[in-house]
């Protein structure tokens, strides 16, 4: 498997691009996305698409092919396979069945976003997709701030503007950065309380890809013991 770029598509290694040349198949989370990356590195191979449904059929088929010797690639749309993808599935199947597996590393929208918050990251919660569901955002919502370390979430775009409501309500002082379509001509980073950050939102165009970051709970001493916001 190899990691793709979460933006930019020059932010490529040189091993990934090597390896995308030699494999006999690729299988991608979206190919359309894939074959415009291919193509601006003049790279021709076999697509397959893998994910997001009928998985467990796909799994069968493409390990199949891999017990037959075939050699393939594991690409996300953008970023790292399986994080917050259904990479998981085929790499557990391979493990299962005795087939190597390699990875190699790349972009992540997750360490991008966490270096550029500036917010502590000797440890660090990553809690997948926000849904999309206000019941359910909200219960994830509700974990997410409860964790005591730095909080890193990808954002839908249907899920930010009730993320933002139920952070400013739940946790009107807490911290955020909000990195909107990192490494592109169109990134954004916007940082400070979630009010602060939806009335500067208010101002730019929607972003197409958001990953949230939430600085972790404040703990102060007092004469009753800790207090925590």
């Amino acid at each position: 498997m190899a990691a793709v770029p979460i933006g930019h598509p020059d932010d490529i290694t040189l091993r990934a691009l090597q390896l995308l040349r030699e494999v006999d198949l690729v299988a991608s989370e979206d190919p359309a996305a894939t074959r415009a990356l291919l193509s601006r590195h003049g790279i021709d191979v076999t697509l397959t698409s893998y994910g997001p449904r009928n998985l467990k059929e796909k799994v069968a088929v493409l390990l199949h092919r891999l017990t037959q010797g075939a050699r393939i690639a594991i690409v996300s749309d953008c970023g790292s396979p399986v994080i917050a993808d259904p990479g998981c599935r085929l790499i557990a199947a391979a493990h299962a069945a005795g087939i190597p597996v390699r990875c190699l590393p790349g972009s992540s929208a997750v360490s991008a976003a966490l270096t550029v918050s500036g917010f502590a990251a000797d440890a660090f919660g990553f809690y997948g997709r926000l849904p999309r569901r206000r019941s359910a955002l909200t219960r994830s919502l509700d974990t997410l701030l409860a964790a005591g370390d730095t909080a890193v979430a990808f954002c839908p775009s249907g899920s930010l503007s009730p993320a933002l409501d139920a952070i400013a309500r739940l946790t009107p002082r807490r911290r955020i950065v909000v990195a909107c379509d990192l490494t592109t001509r169109m990134e954004t980073i916007l940082r400070g309380t979630a009010r602060q950050v939806q009335t500067e939102l208010a101002r730019r165009p929607a972003p197409s890809q958001v990953t949230l970051v939430v600085a972790g709970k404040e703990r102060r001493k007092t004469t009753g013991g800790r207090r925590r916001r």
